[in-house]
C-alpha cells in the first residue's frame, strides 16, 4: 500500500491587523518567546511538509525576512493588494506551481495568527480528512462564546454529529444559527485538485467584497463532494488575537500549557500564575522555579537547581544544584552548585564556575569566576578572569574602560582582594597574592605578594573646631574631649596632631586581610 503524501502547507500572513494599533505587523507580535507566525511555522514544520508556502502582504518588509530566518525553506508568495483569504491561497498555489512544486494530495491552510494550534491537532485533522476521502475538512471547535466567529452548519439538526453543509459568518446568521457554538477556525485541509478548481470559481459577491476561502466549502457541497469537520479537543487551539487584550489572553493560555508541561516532566513550579517560561527554555527534573520568575530565550535550568523568586533569566545556563535568587541574568553561565543573588546582574559573557558565588548587589560582565571563588557583595567585575578559590571583597571595582577601550583584569587562584579596591585595568593579581583594602592598583602583583596602594592616614587635630565652630559636630567633639579628659590619668600625653603611626599593610593591627564580612 502506498504511503500518503506529506501535506503541502500554506500559511496566510498577509493581513495588516489594524486593531493591534501597532507599527509591527500582527503576526510578528510575540507569545512566550516566539512570534505568532513563528508558532504556526513551528507546528507546520513538525508535519514534515512537502513544501511550505507563506503568503505575505502588509508589512512584508518585516514579515518576509522573519520567515526566511525561521524557515529558510519556505516559499514566499506576495498578496498585494489584499482581496481575501481565497485570493491569498490562490496566489500561494500559483507560486508553488511556478517553482515546480504544484501540490498533490492534501493541502493544509493555516492562519499566520493561529499561534495556539498544535502539530498533534493538525496531524489528526489531516488523518481524518484523508481517511474520510473528503474534498474539504474544516478544523472547528465548540466554544463557550461564539461571538464574532463563523458558525458551522450541519444537518439535520445542527449537532456536531450531523453532516457539514456550510459555514455562515456571524453577520449573516439567522437568530437560530447565532445560537450555534461550533465555530470555524479558518484552518482547512483540502484535496489539492478540488482546491485549485474551487479557487478559480470564487467571486467577490459577499459583504466583504473579497474572495473567501470559506466559500470553497460551499462550492464543494454544491458539487456533491464530501466535506467534513474535525472538532478540536481543546477549543483554545482555534483562538487568535486581533488586539492587545486578546494577545494577552493567548499569552496566558500558552504559558499555562508550557508550565503544565514542565510540571508533568518533574519540575516544581511553585506559582505557575506568576512564572513565565518561553518555548525554547528547557528544565531538568527536580529543578524548582519560585514565584515572579521569567525564563526567557534559550535558558536551561539543570537538575535540582533552584531559581527565584523575582528572577529574570535570558539565554542563561544554570547548572545542577545552583541557587539563583532575585537576580537578572543575560547570556550568563552559572556553574553547578553556584550561588547568585540577591539583587545581582550577570551580563553577557559571564561564567561562574562550580560553587562560585556572585552575591548581593554584584554586577558581572564578560568575566569568568573560577570554581569556588566568591564575589560576595557590592562589586563590579568586568572583562576579568578570576581563578579558583579567590575572594573579592565588598566594593571592589575593575576599572576596565578608559573612555575609548576596554582592558582585561586577571586574578589568579587563591588570591584575596580587600574591600574598596580599584583594579585599574589592565591589571594582574597573581596566584596567592593579597591586596590591601582601599587600594588602587596600577601595577601587577606577583605570586604571594601583598599589595598596598593607598595614602598614609593623617589625623588633623582641632579641624572641626576651627572650620565649623559652634556646629553640632564641634559641640559633640568638645563633649567627647571633656569626657576623655575626665578619665585621663594625670600626666597623660595629648593627642598627636599628625600621627605617623603605621598599622599593618592590610589596614588592621590584628592582621585581618581587609575584607568586609
Amino acid at each position: 500500500m502506498t504511503e500518503p503524501l506529506a501535506p503541502t502547507v500554506i500559511i496566510l500572513a498577509a493581513g495588516e491587523g489594524k486593531r493591534m494599533k501597532s507599527a509591527v505587523p500582527k503576526v510578528l507580535h510575540e507569545l512566550c518567546g516566539r512570534t505568532m507566525l513563528g508558532h504556526v511555522v513551528a507546528a507546520a514544520r513538525e508535519l514534515a511538509p512537502q513544501r511550505l508556502a507563506v503568503v505575505v502582504g502588509k508589512g512584508r518588509d518585516l514579515v518576509a525576512p522573519h520567515v526566511q530566518a525561521i524557515a529558510p525553506e519556505a516559499l514566499l508568495a506576495v498578496q498585494d493588494p489584499q482581496h481575501g483569504t481565497g485570493q491569498a491561497t490562490r496566489l500561494a498555489l500559483e507560486a508553488l506551481a511556478a517553482a515546480g512544486a504544484e501540490p498533490h494530495g492534501t493541502v493544509l491552510v493555516l492562519l499566520g495568527d493561529g499561534a495556539m494550534v498544535t502539530a498533534g491537532t493538525l496531524r489528526h485533522l489531516i488523518a481524518e480528512h484523508e481517511q474520510a476521502g473528503n474534498a474539504v475538512t474544516d478544523l472547528t471547535a465548540v466554544v463557550p462564546d461564539p461571538t464574532g466567529l463563523g458558525r458551522i452548519l450541519r444537518e439535520p439538526d445542527g449537532t456536531p454529529e450531523g453532516r457539514v453543509i456550510g459555514i455562515v459568518e456571524e453577520r449573516d446568521c439567522t437568530p437560530v444559527q447565532a445560537t450555534i457554538h461550533e465555530v470555524n477556525s479558518g484552518i482547512f485541509a483540502f484535496d489539492a485538485k478540488l482546491l485549485r478548481d474551487a479557487l478559480s470559481r470564487l467571486t467577490t459577491d459577499n459583504a466583504q467584497g473579497e474572495e473567501l476561502l470559506t466559500d470553497v466549502m460551499a462550492i464543494a457541497v454544491g458539487d456533491g463532494l464530501p466535506v467534513g469537520a474535525v472538532v478540536a479537543a481543546d477549543h483554545h487551539e482555534v483562538l487568535a488575537a486581533n488586539d492587545r487584550a486578546q494577545l494577552a489572553d493567548l499569552r496566558r493560555l500558552m504559558n499555562q500549557r508550557i508550565t503544565r508541561h514542565w510540571m508533568v516532566e518533574g519540575v516544581t513550579i511553585v506559582d505557575p500564575a506568576t512564572t513565565w517560561i518561553d518555548v525554547h527554555v528547557t528544565l531538568e527534573p527536580d529543578a524548582t522555579v519560585r514565584p515572579n520568575t521569567q525564563l526567557e530565550g534559550a535558558t536551561r535550568i539543570g537538575a535540582g537547581a533552584d531559581v527565584g523568586p523575582n528572577c529574570t533569566l535570558k539565554d542563561t545556563v544554570v547548572g545542577a544544584g545552583a541557587r539563583v535568587t532575585n537576580a537578572t541574568t543575560d547570556g550568563a553561565e552559572i556553574g553547578p552548585q553556584a550561588s547568585v543573588g540577591p539583587y545581582t546582574y550577570l551580563r553577557p559573557g559571564t561564567r561562574l564556575g562550580r560553587k562560585a558565588k556572585a552575591g548581593g548587589f554584584v554586577e558581572i560582565k564578560k568575566s569568568t569566576i573560577g570554581d569556588g571563588s566568591k564575589v560576595p557583595h557590592l562589586a563590579y567585575i568586568g572583562d576579568a578572569t578570576i581563578g579558583e578559590g579567590t575572594n573579592i571583597g565588598a566594593g571592589v571595582i575593575t576599572a576596565n574602560y578608559d573612555g575609548y577601550n576596554k582592558f582585561p583584569t586577571h586574578i589568579g587562584d587563591h588570591a584575596f582582594v580587600g574591600t574598596n579596591t580599584t583594579l585599574i585595568a589592565p591589571a594582574e593579581v597573581a596566584d596567592g597574592a593579597y591586596v590591601a583594602a582601599g587600594s588602587a592598583l596600577t601595577r601587577p602583583v606577583g605570586p604571594g605578594e601583598l599589595a598596598v596602594a593607598r595614602g598614609q592616614q593623617r589625623n588633623i587635630a582641632g579641624y572641626v573646631a576651627r572650620k565649623r565652630p559652634g556646629s553640632p559636630a564641634a559641640l559633640a567633639a568638645e563633649r567627647a574631649r571633656d569626657r576623655a579628659g575626665e578619665g585621663a590619668a594625670p600626666g597623660a600625653p595629648e593627642a598627636v596632631a599628625d600621627s605617623g603611626h603605621e598599622t599593618n599593610a592590610t589596614g588592621s593591627e590584628s592582621g585581618a586581610p581587609g575584607d568586609a564580612v
